[in-house]
């Protein structure tokens, strides 16, 4: 009787521990998301032309996004499809070489953009390039919309 208690606890701390890591993967998830939200945002008043340029603030937007394109595709394990509000879409999962290129093509884009800004004229013809190629390309293509 004590070894199937044994075996009952076990068997529930194995399923809390890959529920705890499916929701951790989607957490972190929405927390480089929110990341690169915060250096677009810190951007775009500059491309708006509602806010002066500022070299530096464009170099941590841009480092941030490679940054964070290097942990974003670490977090997409199979048990984390679904739960926690989650808007990543199925097809992620289905296309993983499609979403993992499209990753490394932003990781690229940003790279590139780092070198080749410097100063606002570059900025503004390099930026929205970056930005809608990339971040809203992928949104539109690997993100479920209104899933929150």
């Amino acid at each position: 009787m004590k070894l199937h208690h044994v075996v009952l606890v076990l068997s529930l701390s194995v399923v809390a521990t890959i529920a705890v890591a499916s929701t951790a993967a989607i957490g972190e998830r929405q927390q480089v998301m929110k990341s690169n939200g915060a250096a677009t945002k810190s951007i775009m008043g500059m491309l708006k032309g509602e806010a002066p340029f500022d070299l530096p603030t464009v170099q941590k937007a841009l480092a941030t996004y490679q940054e964070n394109t290097t942990k974003f595709v670490t977090l997409f394990p199979e048990d984390s499809k679904t739960g926690e509000k989650t808007s990543a879409s199925p097809k992620i999962w289905e296309d993983m070489a499609g979403f993992l290129a499209a990753n490394e093509k932003f990781k690229a884009d940003a790279k590139a953009a780092s070198i080749a800004i410097v100063d606002e004229a570059s900025f503004k013809a390099t930026m929205p390039n970056v930005v809608k190629n990339n971040c809203g390309s992928c949104h539109e293509a690997w993100r479920i919309k209104d899933a929150q």
